[in-house]
Formats: C-alpha cells, sequence, structure tokens
C-alpha cells in the first residue's frame, strides 16, 4: 500500500505527466469546436430559410383555407377560395395562357438552345466572343430585358416605326397592344432571355461526350446528322430533363416580365397566375383567394420538382448502400 501511494504521488508530481493530460483536453476541446463550427456558422442560414421559407409556405397554405381579405383572419372557409379562383374567370386566362406560354417557351428554348450549342461544337472561330453573346440575355434582369422588349415591340417607338422610316409603310407588328397575339411577346423576350442559358447547358454535355466513340462512327460511314440523331443527342437526355425542369420551374413563377412587358395586359389578356396572384393579394385585397392561387402555383412546381430530386437521389442512395 505504501509503494502504491508512493507511485500516485510521484505520477500526481510529475510536470510531463500533467502537461501530456493538458495537452489531451485542449486537443479534445478543439475537435468538439472544430466539429460544432460548421453548425454554428450555418444556423442562422438554416433560421432564416426555416421561417421565411418554410414558414411562410405554412402561413400562406393556412391563410389559403380562411376568409381572409384585406387582413388575415382565421375564420375557416375550407376549400371555398379555391373554389373561388377556379370560378374567376381571369383564373381561367390565366392558365390558358400559362399553358401557351410554358409550352411554346420551354419548346423553343430547348430547340434554339440545342441548335446554338451544336453550332459551337463546331469549333468555329470566335466561339468565345459568340457563347459571350448568346449568354448575355441571360445576365439582364427580368425587369430589363421586359423593358427593352416592350419598347422594341412598341408599334410608335420600335420595329414598326423603323420599318415605315425605311419606307416599307406597309410593315405592322403591333402583337403587344394585340388581346390575342400579346401572350406571343412574352414568350419572344422569354426565349430571347433563356436560351443562351440552355446553350450552355447542351454545349457543357456536349463537350463531356466520349470523342473516341464519335471517331468510331465516321470511320464506319455514318455522317455527322447521323451521328448527332443516333449518338450524341440520346447521350445528352440528362442535360435535356435538367434543363426541363428549370424552364418549366422558371415559367411557372413568372411575374417581373410580363408585368415589364404588358402590365399583364392589354386588359388582362396576358394574365399568368403569378400576376393574377399578385394583382388578388395585393391590389383587390383578396387575401384568401391569392394565397389559394399562390398554393396551387407551388403546387405545380412540386409536381415537378420533387420527382426529378427523387430520381436524381435514387441512384447516390443505391451506391451508398453498396
Amino acid at each position: 500500500m505504501l509503494l502504491n501511494h508512493r507511485a500516485h504521488a510521484v505520477d500526481a508530481a510529475d510536470p510531463l505527466n500533467q502537461s501530456g493530460e493538458q495537452r489531451a483536453k485542449k486537443r479534445s476541446l478543439r475537435n468538439q469546436f472544430e466539429a460544432i463550427l460548421p453548425k454554428l456558422v450555418l444556423s442562422p442560414t438554416l433560421i432564416i430559410t426555416f421561417v421565411f421559407v418554410y414558414g411562410f409556405i405554412a402561413w400562406t397554405t393556412i391563410l389559403s383555407f380562411t376568409r381572409s381579405r384585406a387582413f388575415a383572419n382565421f375564420n375557416w372557409a375550407g376549400f371555398q377560395q379555391y373554389a373561388r379562383v377556379w370560378a374567376h374567370p381571369r383564373w381561367h386566362v390565366a392558365v390558358t395562357n400559362l399553358g401557351i406560354y410554358a409550352s411554346l417557351y420551354v419548346v423553343l428554348c430547348l430547340v434554339i438552345g440545342l441548335a446554338l450549342a451544336i453550332l459551337l461544337d463546331q469549333r468555329i472561330r470566335a466561339e468565345g466572343g459568340l457563347r459571350a453573346i448568346f449568354l448575355y440575355p441571360m445576365a439582364l434582369s427580368f425587369i430589363v430585358t421586359g423593358t427593352a422588349w416592350k419598347w422594341i415591340l412598341n408599334p410608335g417607338l420600335g420595329l414598326t416605326k423603323l420599318f415605315h422610316d425605311w419606307g416599307w409603310a406597309s410593315f405592322q407588328f403591333d402583337w403587344i397592344i394585340n388581346d390575342d397575339m400579346a401572350i406571343y411577346t412574352v414568350v419572344i423576350a422569354a426565349v430571347w432571355q433563356a436560351s443562351g442559358f440552355v446553350m450552355a447547358m447542351f454545349l457543357a454535355g456536349l463537350r463531356g461526350i466520349d470523342q473516341e466513340m464519335i471517331k468510331a462512327a465516321s470511320i464506319d460511314g455514318a455522317r455527322m446528322p447521323a451521328i448527332y440523331r443516333r449518338i450524341i443527342i440520346p447521350q445528352l437526355r440528362p442535360v435535356f430533363i435538367s434543363a426541363l425542369v428549370i424552364l418549366v420551374h422558371l415559367a411557372v413563377k413568372s411575374y417581373e416580365l410580363v408585368i415589364a412587358l404588358t402590365g399583364a395586359g392589354p386588359g388582362y389578356s396576358t394574365e399568368l397566375p403569378s400576376t393574377f396572384m399578385y394583382s388578388f393579394t395585393f391590389t383587390r385585397n383578396e387575401l384568401g383567394m391569392g394565397a389559394a392561387s399562390a398554393v396551387m402555383m407551388l403546387c405545380t412546381v412540386a409536381a415537378i420538382m420533387v420527382p426529378y430530386l427523387y430520381s436524381e437521389m435514387r441512384p447516390r442512395r443505391s451506391a451508398g448502400g453498396h
């Protein structure tokens, strides 16, 4: 017992042993701090996202089931606001316009973007300059794009006046003031802005294709149109899907471009669900109807995004499981 007591006394008095324990404690505290630091840094962002995104989504959903008008209240109305939205003629115009706008916007952006990407993939001269020119519209805000195209399409200022000044008096391009054609001016402006972005996506996909496969097909006598149709374009399927999802999402939530270009007019001939929602929420004191239309827009986007994200995450989970 006396020997053990002396041994413990020696260990306690050993400064080297104490310093080693202190270093171990400091190392442990440092490791704990390094482990918790990312959580501390990200926590404000996570809190803000939770409150101002998911919290507002929940709040909007709740309001859509109430009789809220100028101010929020909690008088339960069930699906009454949704029924009112679908009974309103402006909503039918908005949904019809969204179908026209989204279908033309998506198809034209995909076709033009793919064509531009194939053009640049030929290693032409001034490729860098052309790529910058095609991408430049995407750097502009929707407000700037809408304002610029409003000037271009204005019969008293833009193309019509230009051709009249050149002596072509019979030229007339007044779609922007035509109830039946105004929605197509929105399509023109939107396609002009987004085609370069889609081109960049397709060009990145084209540059990632194995060139040996293309060389082998060329040696076998296949011509370039056939190579693109049967070999290259099928391999761009992931890019097609990604571009499709992004474009549909942009089409559903389009607001600034329409407001800047047509103001949802003439009348409400270029009304979209987003402009309907804003108008009824903030200018017509129909908070419940505006919330209901916003929830339906969210469901539309979710119906596209959720299957896409699920299909993207499933292979990773399968790989992680193995």
